[in-house]
């Protein structure tokens, strides 16, 4: 028997209802550092579920709400405390990251629109940037910004269907997964890393002299370039590799410490590449950001859910 349409969206609504505070299922490694990292009594929200697929969270401080993701619905949405989820943008051309650049103007990397967009102070959006070497984009997938007013984003082919019988994806046009940075004062985009399987999330360290970006490809581990005075990389090194799935969205906080998104939740990480702890949620992560009024808010977005959990530290940059 067909249920209801009415009784569908009663459900729908249900689902999209916080749930209650529960307790953080916390696993630390190394107990001191952890405990510098979340407080002893920090309890996970779960502020939203039974969305598509959630990813690219970022704080818009302005406003003061969060923006992320949901891929496959093809929408972004906004969450705050007063008025909990409500849509921000549809279509997104399935948006995945998000970040803000130095005027606090959103920033989005779309699979479908195979582009990163900037949304205007009035609300139209401006294509940044989508080529390469004459050649379009594979599917930008996330994105941050230098205290220099440059882009660096990642571009593997995860937004680029399959063709089931060759098993290659259709409309790739680059020859590889690269990490990019682009310039808007000059319009300069320049392929930074070319070695990647499947480039994706990327944070700076607070000096920014390090550039983080994860793997989430075969080799499923986070690895750290030194940034030069003219913006190359060096040729990197193995920060960690993660032991529950992929790493995808990282972040670094502000005393160096790297947060990435993982198959059992949030792995912390030493500045040093050692596992501090974990935050385990009962679904896997894909991104998260720290926001709130004072910036000790981690919002994670989790396959079809949203969580937040109170920190003790803010994020680096922006």
């Amino acid at each position: 028997m067909k249920t209801p349409a009415r009784l569908r969206l009663l459900l729908t609504l249900i689902a999209l209802l916080p749930a209650s505070l529960e307790a953080a299922d916390l696993a630390p490694v190394d107990a001191a550092e952890f405990a510098r990292c979340l407080p002893a009594d920090a309890k996970v929200e779960r502020l939203a579920t039974g969305l598509g697929f959630t990813e690219g969270p970022v704080w818009l401080p302005r406003e003061g709400v969060l923006v992320f993701s949901d891929i496959p619905k093809d929408q972004l949405l906004r969450w705050s405390p007063a008025g909990g989820i409500a849509g921000f943008r549809e279509p997104s051309r399935n948006a995945n990251g998000n970040t803000l650049d130095l005027q606090g103007r959103l920033l989005t990397c779309e699979h479908s629109g195979r582009r990163v967009a900037r949304r205007e102070a009035d609300g139209t959006l401006v294509t940044v940037v989508d080529r390469f070497d004459g050649r379009r984009l594979n599917s930008p997938n996330d994105i941050v910004v230098k205290a220099d007013g440059t882009l660096w984003f990642t571009d593997p082919e995860y937004g680029l269907k399959t063709n089931p019988a060759t098993k290659q994806r259709e409309g790739k046009e680059q020859p590889g997964n690269f990490v990019y940075r682009h310039d808007p004062a000059t319009g300069a985009t320049t392929a930074v890393v070319r070695d990647f399987v499947q480039p994706n999330g990327l944070a700076f360290s607070p000096d920014e002299k390090l550039l983080y970006i994860a793997d989430s490809g075969t080799p499923r581990h986070i690895r750290v370039f030194a940034v030069g005075a003219d913006g190359r990389l060096d040729a990197g090194r193995v920060f960690c590799r993660l032991d529950q799935g992929g790493p995808d969205g990282i972040r670094v906080d502000r005393e160096g410490r790297v947060w990435s998104s993982s198959g059992d939740g949030v792995q912390v990480f030493h500045p040093d590449g050692r596992l501090v702890g974990r935050i385990l949620l009962p679904e896997s992560a894909a991104n998260l950001c720290f926001g709130g009024p004072d910036g000790r808010t981690l919002y994670i977005t989790a396959r079809k859910s949203l969580y937040a959990v109170r920190t003790s530290v803010t994020g680096a940059g922006r």
